[in-house]
């Protein structure tokens, strides 16, 4: 994308997370200081592309085990800049029917998103803070695809390391309790359980994007789960989570990302 055309309101001379990711994956819906910001993380660890490849392919997986449970309707949260291999065409490759909902307050998200979906009745991008789950929820578009009295996936890939410790107590009830039974959650978040040093050093360099992350570790991922079951294998390496061997990789932690899916009781 050229620095001269973007939505308004956006600072195209500072990095943004959803940005550096896009261009991770090979998309062009980013800047100059998006891709500039993210070769000084490739710098400081050369699988900073791995981690973002490895997360993009848990999220296609897991979209498809949730629609061989039978769930048909999605509310993604910090959706990110649909790229490569989104929610939608994820779950339209197997039931055009199936509906989404995606969330994001990043202006080139929520712009690029709806140019994407114009043509599609069934898929929708809220301009929202996921911090607002209220007005996630009660939006025009939420109300219109998702029916809450049947079972949903609820998607938060990537995303809860944006969230401070502060703001998480209670947040992800706020969504989870009105939630039906059998709905499914599916979480990856960073870890630095593995190589610390480096994950510190690579934080630092997210604080200067004003967006610092928060590391968890795998009890912490673990315990985000409460009121559901995790499905097999649990929480697991995004690289491994229920992926076929050619997806595997030889040293998993080096996707620095813990991931798993539960069922609602």
């Amino acid at each position: 994308m050229s620095d001269q055309h973007h939505p308004p309101g956006v600072d195209t001379t500072a990095a943004n997370p959803a940005r550096m990711y896009d261009h991770a994956l090979g998309g062009v819906h980013n800047f100059a200081a998006d891709r500039e910001h993210f070769a000084r993380i490739l710098r400081e660890d050369p699988d900073a592309r791995l981690v973002v490849a490895a997360n993009r392919a848990l999220l296609r997986r897991a979209v498809r085990y949730c629609m061989r449970q039978g769930i048909d309707q999605f509310l993604d949260l910090g959706s990110g800049i649909p790229t490569v291999g989104n929610v939608h065409e994820a779950a339209h490759q197997l039931d055009p029917r199936s509906r989404v909902v995606y969330v994001d307050n990043e202006p080139v998200t929520v712009a690029h998103t709806r140019r994407l979906l114009r043509e599609t009745d069934n898929a929708a991008m809220v301009d929202a803070d996921l911090r607002a789950p209220e007005s996630v929820l009660r939006a025009a578009e939420t109300r219109r695809l998702l029916d809450p009295d049947r079972p949903l996936a609820l998607l938060m890939v990537a995303v809860l390391h944006w969230v401070t410790d502060a703001e998480m107590p209670g947040l992800l009830h706020r969504y989870t309790d009105v939630l039906a039974p059998g709905s499914h959650l599916v979480i990856s978040h960073l870890t630095d359980d593995y190589r610390p040093g480096l994950m510190r050093r690579v934080g630092r360099l997210f604080e200067e994007t004003r967006a610092p992350l928060v590391y968890r570790s795998r009890t912490e991922v673990a315990d985000l789960f409460d009121g559901f079951d995790l499905v097999p294998p649990g929480v697991v390496h995004s690289a491994d989570w229920q992926a076929q061997p050619y997806e595997r990789l030889p040293a998993p932690e080096r996707s620095k990302t813990w991931a798993a899916v539960g069922r609602k009781r």
